[in-house]
């Protein structure tokens, strides 16, 4: 399909006649930003775009289109577009309406803000923000640190919106102690797939609050979203240690993560790893860290090894824990197996820190290299079987390519921080990896990357290595029923009950994958 020059004047009557027509766009440009997103790779127009002034503007369109006998005006689909970050089209509509949802966050800062409303908890140390769906995780962190206040989990990119990332998961370092993003969601309002707004938490509407939570944008499209939060530190201790055995990496980032209590002041905030390759970089696009004067020697270990594993760690502070912090790092630190003379450490404010993925962005955007294809491949793999993938899939299959220009992330994580109810999948074992090939590419060479990725999936099919993909778009029902396992039958009747019609995110190609 070709985009059209058409204007509101060419879209069905029925729609020009809607309270916020004039806010329902279908000019070529307005078409043209829609039908693109971070990953540049798939593209497809809709019939026009909303940008809605109120939450009032979705439920109208959405309850229009589910009522509507109209042959026609009854198949169209809604996708909502929070950042635009999604990379294999999961935010588009074909021939539907994509709901921008950022001119709902310009609405509200022109209104003079006071969208993030803190509610303390009574008869417990926790508080919490009622903060709209459209918002960025930055303007969530500005809002609370006013009131010395933070969220506990994060991505490592802010520039997300709280809708979008709690739609997927919502992962970063954080992640092993306090749990991804949806297990600290206390409340949400939705919008469903019948025109309904409706709250949701475990006591009220639970089936729709489950499913939301990871459920990416297939029951409902979240307009307000009560997270946890807890006090702000003010810096962070951030070290990196360098390794050339991966058994001693895994092992030792397995060892921290378990200790992950909530309360524990031993526990470390923040864990990832790494790894570097020889036609990679040490000093990813994500974050500036190493010294320069040592970027050679670095540069001399990964050309010597192939491979290199960076384990980074950090340990929050404020006023009452500054003198405390250093040791209780060396205490974490005490007996891990990095090499000797790699381990480099910063200390940075806590903005910084969470905030660290933007400068890097913003050096590629100056460079004019952020708006370009991102094929992408994020796995979850069982913590016994993370010593294949890397013999089977990092030694052989990505090395012998030598096509990694990106960074690759290997972590794990706690399964016991991740809610069995909710629609999010991860493997069955107590311990799993996110093992993230985060690539960039030209326009004319994606498909090499996505070859090489086929290869691995299909060997991890074969090995029944228990993989599950993160943030992927599957090809057919038969595969979304086996990604989603014994969850796909519920999973399927809450979207019978919520979004009979099946209007809601087609760009995920779950029940709308023509």
């Amino acid at each position: 399909m070709s985009p059209s020059l058409s204007t509101n004047s060419s879209l069905p009557p029925a729609l020009s006649s809607l309270p916020f027509a004039d806010v329902l766009q279908a000019d070529h440009a307005t078409l043209e930003v829609a039908s693109w997103d971070f990953g540049h790779i798939v593209r497809e127009y809709p019939l026009a775009v909303l940008r809605p002034t109120s939450i009032q503007d979705i439920v109208i369109l959405v309850k229009f289109i589910h009522d509507n006998d109209d042959p026609v005006l009854a198949s169209l689909t809604v996708a909502v577009r929070g950042n635009g970050h999604s990379v294999r089209g999961q935010a588009m509509a074909r021939d539907g309406i994509v709901v921008d949802m950022s001119s709902l966050r310009i609405s509200k800062n022109n209104q003079g803000g006071g969208w993030a409303t803190i509610i303390p908890q009574q008869g417990t140390l926790r508080c919490y923000a009622d903060v709209g769906g459209e918002q960025l995780w930055i303007d969530v962190l500005k809002e609370t640190l006013k009131h010395g206040l933070a969220p506990v989990s994060w991505t490592d990119y802010l520039y997300l919106t709280v809708g979008g990332t709690i739609s997927n998961g919502g992962i970063s370092g954080t992640a092993f102690r306090f749990g991804p993003q949806i297990s600290n969601v206390h409340e949400m309002d939705v919008i469903t797939g019948t025109g309904e707004l409706l709250t949701c938490s475990r006591h009220e509407n639970s089936d729709l609050f489950d499913a939301v939570l990871g459920g990416r944008g297939q029951f409902g499209i979240i307009t307000r979203a009560r997270i946890v939060l807890d006090q702000a530190p003010k810096r962070v201790k951030w070290v990196r240690l360098l390794y050339d055995d991966f058994s001693a990496f895994t092992r030792d980032q397995e060892h921290l993560i378990s200790i992950n209590g909530r309360f524990d002041e031993r526990a470390l905030e923040h864990l990832e790893g790494f790894i570097f390759m020889h036609h990679g970089s040490p000093d990813e696009w994500r974050s500036s860290y190493f010294p320069s004067t040592e970027n050679a020697r670095i540069a001399t270990l990964i050309t010597i090894n192939g491979m290199v594993y960076c384990l980074e760690v950090a340990k929050f502070y404020d006023d009452d824990t500054e003198l405390s912090v250093g040791k209780v790092m060396e205490n974490l630190l005490q007996g891990l197996s990095y090499l000797p003379g790699f381990r480099y450490e910063k200390d940075v404010s806590y903005v910084d820190f969470l905030n660290r993925v933007r400068d890097g962005e913003m050096k590629l955007r100056s460079q004019g290299l952020w708006d370009v294809p991102h094929p992408w491949l994020n796995l979850f793999v069982p913590r016994s079987r993370i010593a294949d993938l890397k013999t089977h899939v990092l030694d052989n299959i990505i090395m012998k390519n030598k096509i990694t220009t990106g960074t690759v992330l290997c972590y794990p994580m706690n399964k016991i921080k991740w809610d069995a109810k909710t629609s999010a999948v991860v493997p069955d074992e107590d311990v799993f990896y996110t093992v993230e090939f985060l690539q960039s590419s030209g326009f004319d060479d994606w498909q090499k990357f996505d070859a090489q990725y086929e290869e691995i999936l299909r060997w991890c099919k074969e090995a029944k290595l228990g993989v599950k993909q993160h943030l992927h778009r599957c090809n057919t029902v038969d595969e979304w029923k086996d990604h989603f396992g014994s969850k796909w039958s519920n999973f399927e009747r809450v979207k019978a009950k919520f979004d009979p019609r099946m209007i809601l995110s087609p760009g995920q190609r779950i029940f709308n994958n023509n």
